[in-house]
């Protein structure tokens, strides 16, 4: 049976893992070519696996989206594998240390905003450059609610969250007449191992989800559906939108 993206091929970057795999299957499911990358080789293709478990096509590139050099082979790989990139999913990112900010090292500052800020910028470049090539393509770039409101302790994450929907938000304004749209996703406190890894030093997190609208972490899944939604057809006309899927957390 097709699927709703049958013949598209889709790049997600982070996806050896977390919301990143969940939002892969959810491509392969649909029946997309898919691009599976992380820096963990094992768990990337571990990734691949399962999507061909599902009956549909997937490779594994190997990226640091912190590196210029690693995203522009990946996106070079993607063509040579499939011939096109039609949907783009910029998931790779990471937490950081959680502390206040007089006692936040520059080193954590500028890993965090290196790795959730710039690796999309850097991701953008490239997936942008292929998409006007080939007359249009659409991006997702996962975001957070801490690009909604702030955190205390996460200053480095919070400031490039925030980053990531300004630059969503510009990038839609420049391409939504060359057929590309842009759009931002914002998970709230979601079921992943890097939720575990802030609970673990921040044990007030988990109190707050208990204590939030939907007293429960979100499923990666999801998230992942969000993600599909818009970058399908049916979202032709939402360009520059920062979404919030987190069980009504920022909104109380």
């Amino acid at each position: 049976m097709a699927g709703q993206f049958d013949g598209k091929v889709a790049l997600v970057t982070g996806s050896g893992n977390g919301i990143g795999r969940a939002t892969a299957l959810a491509f392969g499911r649909e029946k997309a070519k898919v691009v599976v990358s992380d820096i963990d080789v094992g768990a990337g293709e571990e990734t691949v696996r399962m999507i061909q478990d599902l009956g549909a096509e997937a490779t594994f590139v190997r990226a640091d989206v912190a590196e210029e050099s690693d995203i522009k082979a990946l996106i070079e790989a993607t063509v040579k594998a499939y011939g096109a990139l039609d949907c783009a999913v910029n998931n790779a990112g990471i937490e950081g240390d959680v502390l206040p900010i007089v006692e936040n090292p520059v080193e954590n500052w500028e890993r965090v905003i290196r790795i959730n800020l710039t690796g999309v910028w850097l991701s953008m470049k490239y997936e942008i450059q292929q998409m006007l090539t080939q007359g249009g393509g659409t991006i997702v770039n996962m975001a957070s609610i801490e690009g909604l409101i702030a955190f205390p302790g996460a200053s480095p994450y919070v400031a490039a969250k925030h980053g990531v929907n300004g630059i969503t938000k510009t990038a839609a304004l420049e391409l939504m007449q060359s057929n590309i749209r842009v759009n931002s996703v914002c998970p709230g406190f979601i079921d992943t191992a890097m939720v575990d890894r802030i609970v673990k030093p921040v044990p007030e997190v988990e109190t707050a989800i208990a204590m939030s609208p939907s007293a429960r972490r979100g499923r990666p899944e999801e998230v992942a559906e969000a993600v599909i939604w818009l970058c399908s057809e049916k979202a032709s006309f939402v360009s520059g939108h920062t979404m919030a899927v987190d069980g009504a957390y920022v909104v109380q």
